[in-house]
């Protein structure tokens, strides 16, 4: 009988310990998780040389640069082309459309979330577990960071919410643009509501007219749905896979609501606006498309006009007087940003909240593989002080990125396009002033 042991420092030892850390990230419960589709099953050479999962779900997990090297990844945008029929017996050679492409780098990089376990004296005054309690804290940290990471190119804004449960830290931070790896790019003109009233108005330019009523009610979201029925560039509606009911009853996308919108929105007493039945619809929903055990339908959504509502972890905010960055509707075809501030008149009681609008391939979610672990995900330890002191570290070879191209828009000019992303900023009353 063999025995196999596992020395220090083997390389099978950082593989297995990197393994169990790339599992608990992967499955964590953020977002990210449950806006993701499967890998697709498609057999076709293009779909297994990408190896990414389907593009009828927000997030996109590109994973070809963990099947080798490199650190850019490459994602193409088809057109949709403008056909025309050919009738009768007229020639149609040479007639065909062209077909166009638009394309996108994404460029990877690592992050390390280093933790101290501390020394033999630290681990000897407490009855826990240091290294499983630095462990949990990775756990934690390492997918909060990549939501957070994945919410700020989404929204275009990091915002002014910071605390422990924030591990990216402010846009004012010396090391927030390295932390970011890709720009952080402000909403497209096309992409970008703010609430006005009883309506929605196109453009961040309102912001600095937003006042305190300007506060996201349910009705809202059926001017939300209109507008997404008329779209000159149309966003892709979610298909969740094993969905049976897509094709007659589509789901027009998720809208990702701030906390504080959220609690605006079900203490709505418009007498025409009824909470419990749009939680009624999301459930009859659920149970008309066999969706019950998919995280998006998971708690207590609303569902109305086609689009599912869930509450956010986190908030991206904006106090009064603050600069945001935007696109101007003379500014929409380059997607060149200016700034505008955010209306005074919201004084010191309310801030502007952003919500996020998530239809399919808003976000590329690219993946690489450490060398050393051949994951994503790798834990690294340290000893230091005459190996008495412990140093734990999450590392992770991933990176996110907002879907952008320039598309054709109704008058046939390309128009710079987030593909599957759109926000709306409304008001909220901050509970500690």
């Amino acid at each position: 009988m063999s025995t196999t042991s596992v020395p220090k420092g083997s390389s099978l030892a950082n593989k297995q310990f990197s393994t169990a850390l790339s599992a608990m990230a992967v499955r964590a419960p953020t977002p990210l998780q449950a806006l993701t589709g499967p890998m697709s099953n498609e057999n076709t050479a293009l779909r297994k040389l990408k190896q990414q999962t389907t593009t009828d779900m927000p997030v996109v997990r590109v994973d070809e640069l963990a099947k080798g090297p490199g650190d850019v990844v490459q994602v193409d945008c088809a057109h949709v082309v403008k056909l025309r029929p050919v009738m009768g017996d007229r020639n149609a050679e040479g007639m065909g459309a062209s077909l166009k492409y638009s394309t996108k780098d994404i460029t990877l990089d690592m992050a390390t979330l280093p933790v101290s376990a501390g020394g033999k004296m630290t681990q000897q005054r407490t009855p826990h577990s240091m290294r499983l309690n630095a462990l949990a804290q990775l756990k934690r940290a390492i997918p909060a960071f990549r939501w957070q990471r994945s919410l700020t190119l989404l929204a275009g804004a990091r915002g002014k919410q910071d605390g422990t449960d924030w591990v990216l830290p402010l846009a004012t931070d010396p090391e927030f643009a390295e932390m970011m790896v890709n720009v952080v790019r402000a909403p497209t003109y096309n992409r970008h509501w703010v609430v006005n009233g009883s309506g929605l108005r196109q453009g961040g330019a309102q912001l600095a007219s937003i006042a305190t009523t300007d506060a996201m009610k349910l009705s809202h979201i059926d001017e939300l749905a209109a507008l997404w029925d008329e779209m000159s560039i149309k966003m892709a509606p979610i298909n969740i896979p094993g969905d049976p009911a897509a094709g007659d009853d589509p789901i027009k996308g998720v809208l990702m609501v701030d906390p504080l919108v959220w609690d605006a929105m079900i203490t709505d007493t418009t007498s025409s606006s009824n909470i419990r039945t749009w939680e009624a619809n999301a459930i009859k929903r659920a149970d008309y498309g066999d969706l019950r055990r998919h995280p998006l339908f998971s708690g207590a959504p609303i569902f109305w006009n086609g689009i599912l509502v869930r509450k956010m972890q986190f908030g991206i905010r904006q106090d009064a007087g603050d600069s945001v960055n935007i696109v101007t509707a003379a500014n929409r075809l380059t997607g060149n940003e200016t700034t505008t501030t955010v209306a005074a008149g919201l004084s010191t009681t309310h801030q502007m909240a952003r919500s996020v609008f998530l239809s399919a391939q808003a976000l590329a979610l690219v993946s690489g593989a450490n060398q050393s672990s051949e994951e994503t995900y790798s834990l690294l330890e340290n000893k230091t002080n005459f190996e008495r002191n412990l140093e734990l570290a999450g590392e992770i070879m991933g990176v996110e990125e907002k879907l952008r191209w320039a598309l054709p828009n109704a008058n046939g000019e390309l128009e710079m396009t987030d593909f599957g992303v759109a926000v709306i900023d409304s008001v909220v009353k901050k509970r500690f002033v």
